[in-house]
């Protein structure tokens, strides 16, 4: 075998299973949502699938003969990553969030197609020792070799792939790459033979089992997998569904009507402010229903939305009735970035309503982010936040300390059946003014009587050191 297709399929075996590992978090996340907890849950499966690949790859290296290995371990990770999307697609919708669930979803997808391409970069190795003399060379050059694929299968597929074509045709051209590989190599290089008539029938059923899979998503973006439904007893009523939740609804037809809990509550919040129009500022845009709902009832008004998916923003064009203009501007990119070129004292309300998964993305919630907040606040204006936890509540504790930071004043509503243990929900209320309370409807949530104790012992959220996934409540 000589140098370069050595390295050559060091490279490629080394980065198809970094494009695995990057897919996998997306073919995941329709079950599993997107959190810290998932990518911790796919890295530690994937590196473990490694780990054995490499002691595996060696030990059959030294006890046969590499050349004829080769050709079946790439046809074998190959139908392999095929049969990682019936696996999700069969097990993800009944198996759950928690940590446990993450962690078997992922082992029982991507653990062996890891595994058994890993193995190929010892049986390259063996067959390019020729003396202990050049140990150093072979190794440290495919090494170099395979980590440099690794590198080109990670930036690929974060900076390309995922934002140009569906998980799933990505996993089903990977896969297809390498049984072709696989076959070819096993018919120029080695001297095995090719897979037997019921092996390649059973391959070819793995490859139509992973095209019929059901696929969760109606779109697909580099943040979420989403869709939309019509509500059945309303044609009029849609929902915008990213990854596990409900992320928004709209009533094309009447902007006033706020479907979720929560959304009732921030119109609340935005009822006390002063009559007459408001310019408004917003973190995240979901389904867009509170700048709607502020254009009805306070017409005049202007908006700037912040949403990090430009995806959302065409899916809520053409099926959610979101209309932008010069009084409602839409900027796609991270809001944390956008945040120090908008104007002093240029608001009178900001909006948080940015999720990732079951989170508030962390460095949208810490005393620098809040600071930025106050500043393009004008005096009196109001920040109200949307966020989920429940049980011992640290997270709204957390984040409640940090507005004390900025803020002379704070209020939260939660549900009625506070405490509770599982997560839900909750509005905070953040301003320079003493708030106005709103009038909240019971069914949808209670005032906090003392925001002081409510709120004792949070810690305060700063760049450095905001564990937002890990304070707030598991579901």
């Amino acid at each position: 075998m000589s140098i370069n297709y050595a390295r050559i399929l060091v490279f490629f075996t080394s980065a198809s299973v970094l494009v695995l590992e990057i897919l996998a978090g997306r073919l995941m996340a329709p079950y599993v949502g997107v959190s810290l907890e998932t990518f911790t849950g796919i890295i530690g499966t994937i590196l473990a699938g490694i780990a054995l690949g490499s002691a595996v790859g060696g030990r059959l290296a030294d006890k046969n003969e590499p050349n004829k290995m080769i050709g079946p371990a790439l046809m074998a990770g190959g139908v392999l990553s095929w049969l990682s999307i019936p696996i999700v697609s069969f097990l993800g919708p009944g198996i759950g969030s928690a940590v446990p669930a993450i962690v078997i979803l992922a082992l029982f997808g991507f653990f062996l197609p890891a595994m058994v391409l890993t193995t190929v970069s010892p049986m390259v190795a063996k067959l390019r020792l020729q003396s202990l003399t050049e140990t150093g060379e072979v190794v440290g050059g495919l090494s170099a070799a395979g980590t440099v694929g690794a590198l080109f299968g990670t930036f690929f597929t974060g900076f390309v792939l995922v934002s140009a074509v569906p998980t799933r045709p990505i996993i089903l051209a990977v896969g297809l790459a390498l049984v072709v590989w696989g076959i070819a190599h096993t018919i120029r290089l080695g001297s095995g033979k090719l897979p037997s008539g019921g092996i390649a029938l059973s391959a070819v059923l793995v490859f139509s089992a992973a095209t019929v899979s059901a696929n969760p998503c109606e779109f697909e973006s580099a943040y979420a997998c989403g869709r939309v439904v019509t509500d059945p007893d309303n044609p009029n009523l849609r929902f915008l569904v990213l990854d596990t939740l409900r992320h928004g609804a709209v009533d094309l037809e009447d902007p006033t009507h706020l479907e979720f809990r929560y959304i009732n509550i921030i119109g609340d919040v935005i009822d006390t402010l002063p009559p007459g129009p408001v310019d408004a500022l917003h973190l995240g845009g979901g389904a867009f229903s509170i700048p709607r709902y502020i254009n009805a009832t306070r017409p005049g008004s202007t908006h700037l939305v912040l949403e990090i998916d430009p995806l959302l923003v065409d899916v809520g064009r053409e099926q959610l009735g979101l209309v932008t203009g010069p009084d409602l501007e839409v900027r796609t990119g991270d809001a944390r970035l956008a945040l120090a070129d908008l104007p002093t004292d240029g608001y009178d309300l900001v909006v948080g309503d940015a999720f990732g998964g079951l989170s508030v993305p962390w460095h949208l919630t810490t005393t620098e982010v809040i600071a930025e907040l106050d500043r393009v606040l004008r005096p009196g204006g109001v920040y109200v936040m949307n966020i989920i936890d429940g049980d011992r509540n640290r997270f709204a504790e957390a984040e409640l300390a940090t507005f004390a930071e900025h803020f002379d004043f704070r209020a939260a509503v939660v549900p009625n059946d506070w405490p509770r243990k599982t997560p839900a929900n909750q509005i905070l209320i953040a301003s320079d003014h003493p708030i106005t309370p709103p009038q909240v409807d019971f069914e949808h949530g209670v005032l906090v009587e003392d925001i002081d104790a409510f709120s004792h012992g949070g810690i305060v959220l700063r760049d450095d050191f905001a564990p937002v996934e890990q304070l707030a409540a598991n579901p």
